[in-house]
């Protein structure tokens, strides 16, 4: 039985369990404080009947009008736990809290590499929106995604979910160009 509570202060101390993954970024201790104390309700743990951390999630809110949005920073789960839906689960609860903020739609940014989350973002009704090229630092050849499928070492994809403010789905229209990391509001 997995539960879901805010991470706390003492988690950091806890959770390097789940951050041994060479596709897990992993961020400075000022970092994850900062999202504790400005985004503390899109910040949570999921954890075993053990008190063992299983994953976590970080997020924010942020954008003006239309592009009022909940972010995830972070989502990264242990890897003796994968395969269980904790991702999934976590994923639901920060649109659910997007949701109660009134935001249009989530996004996140993946690594064009990582087939396996990819695939489970898309399982969960995210899309592709555009790519991000050399998002992430320390490997010049990757990118992100951000809603369209690039195959490309140096690519991220910024992905996207509309929520239920979004009627139209206006905010999910891929955009067909990749862009750069400036380039990103």
């Amino acid at each position: 039985m997995t539960t879901l509570r805010p991470f706390t202060c003492e988690d950091m101390l806890k959770f390097n369990n789940v951050n041994l993954d060479t596709l897990t970024e992993t961020y400075g201790l000022n970092f994850y404080m900062q999202y504790l104390a400005r985004w503390p309700e899109y910040f949570q743990v999921a954890e075993a009947p053990n008190g063992e951390i299983m994953g976590y999630i970080m997020g924010k809110a942020e954008g003006h009008n239309t592009h009022w949005h909940g972010h995830v920073t972070a989502l990264t789960v242990s890897p003796c736990y994968r395969r269980l839906g904790v991702a999934a689960l976590l994923m639901n609860w920060l649109e659910d809290v997007s949701e109660k903020k009134h935001a249009y739609f989530v996004d996140l940014f993946v690594r064009v590499s990582n087939k396996v989350a990819i695939s489970m973002y898309q399982a969960l009704g995210y899309i592709v929106y555009r790519t991000v090229l050399d998002y992430y630092s320390g490997n010049p050849d990757e990118d992100a995604y951000d809603n369209i499928l690039v195959i490309s070492l140096n690519y991220f994809s910024d992905m996207r979910k509309a929520l239920s403010r979004d009627k139209m789905k206006e905010s999910v229209v891929p955009l067909h160009h990749p862009v750069r990391p400036e380039d990103v509001e």
